[in-house]
C-alpha cells in the first residue's frame, strides 16, 4: 500500500487543524494546574470539560467552600497577559455566585465576585457564618496587596444576648499594607470586625464591641472577649 503523500500546503493545513483542535479541547483541569492558582489556596474535588467550557466540582478557596461552578477561560484576558477563569453558579438560589479567579504577571486574586462565601468555623470563635460579596475585586502583587475594592457583608452564625446583629456587619474591601483588609461595621457602629488576609493565607480577625453593660461584658468574657478600654475585644489568628 502506497503511503499518503501530502503537499506542503496540505501539511501546514493539517498542522493548523491539529493545533486548533488542541486549543479548542484543551482540558480545564490541566489549565488550572498550569495557572498556579493553587498558590491562592484554590482546590477542587474534580474538574471536567474544556478550558473554554468546563465544570469545577466543590471549588475551595483555602478552607472556604465555594461549591460546584461552571468555569471557563476568558480569551480577552489573554490579550493583556492574564489568565482569567470566569466562574458562575446561576440557579436562581440564594447561593448563586459569579466572578473570576485571575492570575497574571506579578498578580493573583479574584475579580468581580458577587455572591455568598460560606465560612463554617473558619474564624471561630468569632460567630461569622458567611461573607456576602458585592462586586469584590482583590489581588496581590507579589506578597503585597495590589488592589482591593467592593462591598462585603458578614452574616453572623450566632448571636450574643443583648446584641442585635441580625443585619450583619458590612464594609468596603481595601488594602492595608501587605494585607487585604475587610473593615466591617454594624448598623449601630458599636460592633466592628477588622479582618486582614495576607498573601500567604495567614489572617488576623479582631472583633470589638463597645459596651458599658456589665451583664453583656460578662457574657462576652465567657466567649473569650477581653476588656480593652471601653470595649470588649477578641482577636483570632489562623491560616486559610
Amino acid at each position: 500500500m502506497m503511503g499518503l503523500r501530502l503537499g506542503r500546503r496540505s501539511r501546514i493545513a493539517l498542522l493548523l487543524v491539529l493545533l486548533l483542535g488542541m486549543i479548542l479541547f484543551f482540558p480545564l483541569r490541566v489549565a488550572l494546574g498550569f495557572s498556579g492558582l493553587d498558590r491562592l489556596g484554590v482546590a477542587a474535588r474534580d474538574v471536567s470539560g474544556t478550558i473554554w467550557m468546563g465544570r469545577i466540582d466543590q471549588l475551595m478557596l483555602g478552607n472556604m467552600p465555594i461549591g460546584p461552578v461552571r468555569a471557563g477561560l476568558s480569551p480577552m484576558s489573554l490579550l493583556v497577559g492574564r489568565a482569567r477563569f470566569d466562574i458562575a453558579r446561576t440557579q436562581g438560589l440564594a447561593d448563586d455566585i459569579s466572578g473570576a479567579l485571575t492570575v497574571g504577571f506579578g498578580r493573583i486574586g479574584i475579580d468581580d465576585v458577587t455572591g455568598p462565601i460560606p465560612l463554617g468555623r473558619t474564624f471561630a470563635p468569632l460567630p461569622v457564618g458567611s461573607l456576602m460579596m458585592e462586586d469584590v475585586t482583590a489581588w496581590y502583587r507579589g506578597d503585597s496587596c495590589g488592589h482591593a475594592e467592593g462591598r462585603v457583608r458578614a452574616r453572623m452564625a450566632g448571636q450574643f444576648p443583648g446584641l442585635n446583629l441580625t443585619q450583619g456587619l458590612s464594609g468596603t474591601v481595601t488594602c492595608d499594607g501587605d494585607a487585604i483588609l475587610l473593615p466591617l461595621v454594624s448598623q449601630s457602629g458599636l460592633e466592628k470586625i477588622d479582618l486582614r488576609i495576607w498573601r500567604s493565607g495567614r489572617y488576623v480577625a479582631q472583633m470589638r464591641i463597645e459596651t458599658a453593660d456589665p451583664a453583656l461584658s460578662d457574657i462576652l468574657a465567657l466567649s473569650g472577649f477581653a476588656r480593652t478600654g471601653n470595649a470588649q475585644s477578641l482577636r483570632v489568628e489562623g491560616r486559610l
